[in-house]
């Protein structure tokens, strides 16, 4: 899953596709490195990051979906937790939804799913994007993390949606301390074993600055390392901003796996 921002203060990419035009550009390079899915987000969810109204997050991602469904033909995936994004999202050309609240800030969100019938990714977090990494505290992060993914997956079945669509993501950076999210990224066979598929989204994120003391633009090695386990536990998403490396990263663990079980 190749990652487009659409806004001005992104933590990775510092506004570098805000406009529509380059925004697209970027789409459209990420499919020719392999992505196969585009996750496109009007909303800098950030730690400390202030919310967007619903009409100025359309403005930024509705033309750029608009003119990406032109051009591509892979699923276009809208990094939203505002249902009428969402919809409006759908009109366009969109077919998925990537919710970082899970359904907590919007809670007409699991009907409009359930209406559509699109794929969803239901990402554990707390607080808001501004309050998130304030006090974040946990026992077991993995026991909690998972308690709190089983109540969100819950609602979004009891309004109708199927559980073929539903698609989870521990949230790593979000609401997550730096050894929380270690060990979830250690644990994460456990979150595979929750009978949904995992998406993970660990690209540049502030812990792996953390350990190699690296800016956002410089941790692809870190980034990768970190995917590394994951993939070996069975998590078949992987939300990135370094698309072609990450494809070949994974190409030569899926076949040093498929040589050692003879599944090629």
């Amino acid at each position: 899953m190749g990652i487009v921002n659409v806004t001005p203060d992104s933590f990775s990419d510092g506004g570098a596709y805000f406009s529509a035009e380059k925004a697209v550009e970027h789409a459209i390079r990420l499919t020719e490195e392999g992505a196969h899915i585009v996750d496109i987000g009007g909303q800098s969810t950030r730690p400390g990051a202030a919310f967007v109204d619903a009409t100025e997050e359309c403005r930024r991602v509705i033309p750029v979906i608009e003119n990406i469904v032109k051009k591509i033909g892979t699923p276009i995936s809208v990094d939203t937790f505002n249902a009428a994004v969402a919809r409006r999202a759908f009109d366009a050309g969109a077919s998925w939804i990537n919710d970082i609240s899970a359904g907590r800030f919007d809670p007409a969100m699991p009907a409009l799913i359930a209406e559509k019938g699109c794929p969803i990714i239901l990402m554990h977090s707390r607080e808001t994007p501004g309050a998130m990494q304030d006090h974040p505290s946990y026992n077991d992060v993995v026991a909690e993390v998972k308690k709190e993914l089983r109540q969100r997956i819950d609602l979004f079945l009891a309004a109708g949606v199927r559980a073929e669509n539903i698609i989870i993501d521990p949230g790593i950076g979000f609401a997550k301390r730096f050894e929380d999210n270690s060990t979830l990224l250690g644990r994460m066979d456990e979150l595979v074993a929750m009978g949904h598929p995992v998406c993970l989204g660990a690209s540049r994120k502030s812990f792996i600055g953390h350990i190699t003391g690296k800016d956002p633009g410089h941790r692809l090695a870190g980034s990768l390392a970190a995917i590394a386990p994951a993939f070996h536990a069975g998590v078949k998403i992987f939300r990135v901003h370094d698309v072609e490396e990450t494809v070949e990263f994974l190409k030569v663990l899926h076949a040093i796996r498929a040589e050692k079980t003879g599944k090629r």
